[in-house]
């Protein structure tokens, strides 16, 4: 086994899937294609290429909180109130540049106080997520008095080229930004101690403890990267807009559970690779592409992609257990 690649390849964990999921969006691509040409064109590839990114940060950023075998429901509100955050303090005469790490702070103390919540205080990730996700929607409405914001103005165009609309050999920054992260994250899971922490926190908490695993400090640290992924997607949104809204990032903590799950991350924990999570983001964004081509109803788009992250749920189940419980 040793001196075969394809066999090292498909024994990483989770690979099949990755594989299934990845033939998958292989068909997607070429039956919008066959639908509709303009599918492929350049413009429509590069428009679609800044759409997967904030879900591919999202779904990221619950990839690393399920592996743990948690869930994290604050995403979509931590977006937002990092969206709010920034542009605020734009508004407000801050520097774009002192506001980003200060709205990336912001966000990483939520993703500890989750981490505590979850591991030191032992309330169900459910229940205190839930919690932080309303808070951080009213921090969201609260710091510029239940308005959303005025225009960050021309001061902030280097900021909004950065994260938005600038190019870098050709290809969008967020992009760049989305790949950067996906690939850091992607050796923190694969080659570090606290990625093996992750995991075996995800497989078996009481046997991680007992192996003398931190385990509140690797949950936490798995909040902290979800909170800073999430913090990242609401700068993203102010970049683009060019103002802060209060309603940004709805629903974005369940499209960030859809990505991770359609690529192949277990929701009942230990099992999942980052590179599952970019062709679930993918499959999410070329469905929702693809069918707007097809001048399909937003009500069609959304049962088709719901029903499809049931069935990949049902499969790990499935898979997880080796048979149906009875």
């Amino acid at each position: 086994m040793a001196g075969n690649p394809l066999q090292r390849v498909l024994a990483i964990r989770g690979m099949g899937q990755v594989i299934t999921v990845g033939l998958g969006l292989v068909l997607l691509c070429v039956a919008f294609y066959l639908k509709e040409p303009a599918f492929f064109s350049e413009r429509n590839l590069a428009n679609l290429s800044r759409q997967i990114v904030p879900i591919l940060l999202v779904g990221i950023a619950q990839s690393y909180v399920l592996i743990t075998g948690n869930i994290d429901l604050s995403i979509g509100s931590l977006a937002g109130m990092s969206c709010m955050v920034s542009a605020t303090l734009m508004t407000r005469g801050v520097d774009p540049w002192t506001a980003v790490p200060l709205t990336l702070a912001a966000c990483l103390v939520v993703g500890v106080v989750n981490g505590l919540l979850v591991a030191k205080c032992k309330l169900p990730p459910f229940i205190a997520t839930l919690g932080t996700m309303i808070i951080a929607r009213g921090l969201a409405q609260i710091v510029n008095n239940n308005y959303n914001t005025d225009s960050i103005g021309a001061r902030a165009q280097a900021f909004r080229d950065l994260f938005y609309y600038g190019k870098t050999f050709g290809v969008f920054n967020p992009v760049w930004i989305a790949f950067f992260l996906w690939l850091i994250l992607t050796l923190v899971l694969a080659k570090t101690r606290t990625g093996r922490h992750i995991y075996a926190v995800g497989s078996n908490q009481e046997s991680s403890r007992l192996s003398g695993v931190n385990v509140a400090r690797t949950v936490t640290v798995a909040y902290m990267i979800s909170a800073f992924c999430a913090g990242v997607v609401g700068l993203i949104f102010t970049a683009s807009t060019g103002m802060g809204s209060m309603d940004a990032g709805n629903m974005y903590e369940l499209y960030g559970v859809a990505a991770a799950v359609i690529g192949g991350v277990s929701t009942l924990g230990g099992q999942g690779i980052l590179l599952g999570t970019f062709i679930g983001a993918a499959i999410w964004c070329v469905l929702q592409n693809g069918l707007q081509f097809a001048q399909a109803p937003v009500a069609i788009r959304n049962i088709v992609i719901g029903a499809i992250v049931i069935v990949s749920v049902l499969l790990d189940v499935i898979l997880r257990q080796g048979r149906w419980k009875k």
